[in-house]
This record gives C-alpha cells, sequence and structure tokens, in this order.
C-alpha cells in the first residue's frame, strides 16, 4: 500500500477525544505492519496546541485545517475540508472513531470519495497488506469479517475501548501541512446559533471505563441515587436502558444499545436490566459485565461475566460500602 495511514483526531472543545489516543496508537502498528506513514487529521479553530499531543504518538505527518468556520463542528464544512484533503494526499486507509461526529461524519466523506466504509468495527487485523475488520451484525448477535478490497481509501469508524489505552510511542517531530480552507457563504448550510452544556462531573458514556446502567428494575427515578452512589466511588459513568430513558427517569444521553449509545467500558454494572437483545448490541462488547437482577431467567445472565440473582436495593448499598472500604 501507498498514501499513508489517516487517523481523524477528533476534538471537542480543544480537546482530543480518548478515541482519537487509541487510534493514535493503533494507527501506528498499521502503518508500520504495511509500510506507510502514519498521519493525523485535525480540523477545528485554535488547534496548533494539539499538535504537540499528537506527536507523542509516533505520527510521521500532522494534516491541520485551523480555521475559525470549523470551530463548531458541521457536517457539510468538515466534510468538505476533509475530502479535498483526500483528494490531494491520497491516503490508503483513514479510520474516525464510532462517536456521533465519526458516524455523522464518515459517511458523508466515503459517499463524496465514492469509497467504501466499514462502521463500528471492533477489531482490525492486517491480512497479506489488506485490512480486515470485525464489526457486529444482527444487533450483536454475530460478527462478520469484512474488507474493501478495491476501495481507496479504505475507511472504517472504529468503536471506542475496543483496540485498548494509546500509549505514547515517542515524539517523530512531525511535519505539519496546513490544509486549505474552501468554504464560501454557502458551504456551510446549517449554522450552530449556541450551544447550551449541561453541567455534570462525570465522564462521558462512549470515553468511561466504568458504566453503572439501571433499568425497568429501579423502579423509581430517585433510585438512580443508588447508582449514582456507586458510580462516585468507582469514578464510573450512569447509564440506563431503552426502558428507562422512554419511561422519563433518564434523558436519552444517557440510554445505552442500538437506539441509544454503543459503550465497550472495562466493567459494565447492569442493574435490573432484563437484556433486551437493542441493550446488549450496545453493551456486550464490554470487557467485564457484572449483571444484578433478581429473576435468574432474564437475558442479561446469558452475556454476564458475573451474575448476582438478588434484590439491588439490597445488593448495591453492600456492593458501594465495599467498594468504599477496598479503595479507601
Amino acid at each position: 500500500m501507498t498514501g499513508g495511514v489517516w487517523i481523524f483526531a477528533e476534538q471537542r472543545d480543544g480537546q482530543l477525544r480518548k478515541v482519537t489516543y487509541e487510534l493514535l496508537a493503533a494507527g501506528r502498528r498499521f502503518a508500520d505492519a504495511t509500510g506507510q506513514e502514519l498521519a493525523a487529521v485535525l480540523l477545528g479553530s485554535g488547534m496548533a496546541g494539539l499538535t504537540g499531543e499528537i506527536a507523542q504518538y509516533g505520527v510521521d505527518k500532522v494534516y491541520m485545517a485551523d480555521h475559525q468556520d470549523l470551530g463548531t463542528y458541521s457536517t457539510d464544512g468538515y466534510t468538505t475540508v476533509l475530502a479535498e484533503a483526500i483528494q490531494r494526499y491520497q491516503p490508503s486507509a483513514l479510520f474516525l472513531g464510532h462517536t456521533a461526529i465519526g458516524k455523522d461524519l464518515a459517511p458523508r466523506v466515503a459517499e463524496r470519495m465514492k469509497t467504501g466504509l466499514c462502521t463500528d468495527c471492533t477489531a482490525v487485523d492486517i491480512q497479506e497488506g489488506r485490512f480486515v475488520f470485525t464489526r457486529p451484525i444482527y444487533a450483536g448477535k454475530a460478527f462478520a469479517k469484512v474488507e474493501c478490497p478495491t476501495a481507496r481509501p479504505v475507511m472504517a469508524t472504529i468503536r471506542p475501548n475496543v483496540l485498548g489505552a494509546g500509549q505514547p510511542t515517542g515524539n517523530r517531530n512531525p511535519q505539519v501541512i496546513p490544509l486549505a480552507v474552501n468554504l464560501g457563504p454557502n458551504s456551510i448550510r446549517t449554522l450552530v446559533r449556541e450551544m447550551v452544556k449541561k453541567a455534570g462531573g462525570r465522564v462521558e458514556l462512549t470515553e468511561a471505563d466504568i458504566i453503572v446502567s439501571g433499568g425497568r428494575g429501579m423502579k423509581d427515578p430517585a433510585n438512580f441515587k443508588l447508582l449514582e452512589d456507586l458510580a462516585d466511588v468507582l469514578g464510573a459513568a450512569v447509564g440506563a436502558s431503552r426502558a428507562a430513558v422512554d419511561a422519563g427517569w433518564r434523558e436519552h444521553q444517557y440510554q445505552v444499545g442500538q437506539t441509544g449509545k454503543t459503550v465497550s467500558p472495562t466493567l459494565y454494572i447492569a442493574c435490573g436490566i432484563s437484556g433486551a437483545i437493542q441493550h446488549l448490541a450496545g453493551m456486550s462488547s464490554s470487557k467485564c459485565i457484572v449483571a444484578i437482577n433478581k429473576d435468574p431467567e432474564a437475558n442479561i445472565f446469558k452475556v454476564a461475566d458475573y451474575g448476582i440473582v438478588d434484590d439491588l436495593f439490597r445488593v448495591l448499598p453492600v456492593l458501594t460500602e465495599e467498594f468504599k472500604r477496598m479503595l479507601a
């Protein structure tokens, strides 16, 4: 292969997302295995300070578009700049995180480039110089091996937390290449007038190493305080099943599942969640799953590594106190 392996360095508010570090570390391995250069693509406004962070992951080049019109993510603006960069520099592969931005941007760019796209990949292998992706199908009931042998660039979105923690590999003093930003007055059709952020001290669901989730078995929104207490001790995020969200107990941004967010934490604790296939599709790739449910026939136990068949209102306070003692 020629052309280089590109990683889309996703950032929000001037901070690189966790999945970016994972992709950069994996990208270095991919580039070495295929005899190519590794490059990061950075789009935004006021991004110069991030190049040093990216350089620590052994990248050879940083393609950067630093422009005020890219300060807030827009599908039109980011697609135009990224597609023009691909057309000019001809990378052989482009990887993005399977995040809200990645899921929106990747298909637009793929269509613009008339190339293939593998989405929500949970593993990447290299066989005879070709990328082979593993991705869930049938709501996570099976996994398919997929490759795009003739597509250029090869494009894929990678599920966060599946490639392992991204560790710095050393600064290679990468060449920083500015990208042209040719955006006319009508290039960005959707304008963001205001962003309202909700205060919160917890890590975002898709980036969390530990998630404590509640379902219909929580019985009342006030009972989510039990999950929050445990999450505070563990430094975890709090999630919810669709049933809990539909009941109005939690906002949609906390929903885990096929119609919510797909997560792959190191530890997932499911409390009062029956294990509908739609929910399992969003969390079954977690490294370790602990299920708490008083129904021994609950479907969640089929994917759980550890199961507690008991009343969660008795179990959660005991778990919280025990973790407090262990972590003290």
